[in-house]
Order: C-alpha cells, then structure tokens, then sequence
C-alpha cells in the first residue's frame, strides 16, 4: 500500500481532504498547506508509487503496468484501508489527472476537487520535449532530463523554489522508477483528449497561476467552452505553474473558501 501521513482533527465528523503531488515530487510539497487545512479537516497526504516514502516495493504482480487508472486505485486503496467514505481532493499538476480518474472512476468518493496547475492538454512544444524525452531517457541521466523539463515549465527567476524543490523530490527516485513515470506522461495525451470530452459533476476549482505559459491557455478555454457553473477558474497573479508553493496563502485561501 501507498505511504501515508494523517492530520486528524480533534473534533468528529469533520470531512476529509486528499492530497495528490504529481510526478517527480513527494507528499511534502504540501507543507505550506498543511497547517492551514489541519485547522478544518482532517487531511491525508499520500506518496505516490515509486515517491517519497512509497517506493518500488510495491506489489508489481497486483499492478504490473503503470496507467493512471492503476495509479488512481492505489490511493482509493488507502482511502478503503482508512476506511474513508468520501473525501475532497486536491492536486498539483500531473495528480490533477490522477484526481480526475479517481472522480470518473469513484464518483461516489469525491466531494469537491481542486486542480491546480492543472494538466489538461499538452501543447506542440511540450508534445516534441515528451518526445525527445523518450529518445533520450535511457541515455541522458534522468536527473538531467527533469532539471530541463522543470525548467521549461517553471522557467522564471521566481519560480526557483518551486523547481528546486521538485528538482530535490526528484532526486529521490530510481532511474527505472523516473523511466516507467516519464513514459506514462509521455503517452497522455489519448487520455487527456478523452477527459476533456467528460465533464464530472463535482464541483471543481482550477488554480493556475497567470505565468504557468504551458497548461493555463488549455485551462481557460476548457472552463470557457464547458460553461458550467459548477466548474470555476481562479488565476493567481504573478505566479507560475506550481501554486500551492509560490503563492501557498492565496492557494490556501481560495481554496479554504471553497471548500465551504
């Protein structure tokens, strides 16, 4: 089973929050959150597969391939073994999609969800570094490889903290483990074309910060074209894809607001 951490309120019946980090990071990129979040909920935070304390000893024969499906029903696993009914998610980048199958596939597991930096589409640039990627990934050392990819997406002097951070997560894992995960991003694409034809009826929050050049143009035209009133779209100003780490209080405080 998956690495966990809980923050369990003193007070009963309080609802649940879920935490999903995206790939190359770790359930400690939520550390500016937790504080916060513990005040009104009870919250979980979880390692994916082969991150942070989840490593690749994990059961291989129960799930032999790495799909996002796959990986959604390990953290619906710890929601079961926790025996958590229903639970609000929030997730950073590549979790978002993660999130969204676990909403399609569960539907009955998920209160409210909120996306930040959300991945939705990938643009031609990102589509031919995927693919140089994959040319590359058995030859280039995988750090490397996630240093460019963090610098393309969080290319700014402000964004340094944040690219550090995921850079340090990074490190963190096998080469093997960095292959299977950057293959699977790599293929997503047939994925996210069919999630942006599905629209779940959970209210759902995207935050994206006005600097993240890569996945904010997808956001707003998805939202846009969707024009559903339970699906909004906040812009964090002068902030890049990573939100919850740049600007950790006005995430915070938006999504708190949503949440109630």
């Amino acid at each position: 089973m998956l690495h966990y951490k809980l923050y369990g309120h003193k007070e009963e019946g309080k609802p649940w929050v879920t935490f999903v980090h995206g790939a190359g990071g770790s359930s400690s990129i939520w550390y500016k959150q937790v504080k916060d979040f513990k005040e009104q909920f009870n919250v979980l935070l979880i390692d994916l597969r082969g991150h942070g304390n989840s490593k690749s000893h994990l059961n291989q024969n129960h799930f032999p391939t790495y799909t996002f499906e796959s990986i959604s029903e390990e953290v619906i696993e710890v929601l079961d073994y926790l025996k958590i009914e229903r639970s609000h998610f929030i997730g950073i980048s590549l979790g978002t999609i993660i999130i969204k199958e676990i909403a399609e596939r569960h539907p009955h597991r998920v209160s409210k969800i909120v996306m930040g930096g959300a991945v939705f589409k990938l643009n031609f640039r990102s589509q031919i570094l995927m693919r140089i990627g994959v040319i590359f990934k058995s030859v280039i050392p995988y750090i490397l490889l996630y240093k460019l990819f963090a610098w393309i997406i969080m290319p700014r002097k402000k964004h340094r903290e944040s690219r550090s951070l995921f850079v340090r997560e990074a490190k963190k894992l096998y080469q093997k483990e960095f292959i299977r995960w950057f293959k699977l991003a790599a293929e997503i694409n047939p994925l996210l074309k069919a999630h942006r034809t599905k629209h779940s009826h959970h209210p759902t929050l995207y935050l994206m910060g006005d600097e993240d050049h890569m996945f904010l143009p997808s956001i707003q035209k998805l939202v846009q074209n969707a024009n559903l009133n339970w699906v909004q779209l906040q812009v964090i100003p002068t902030c890049g894809h990573v939100v919850n780490v740049e600007k950790p209080g006005e995430f915070n405080q938006r999504t708190l607001q949503f949440l109630a």
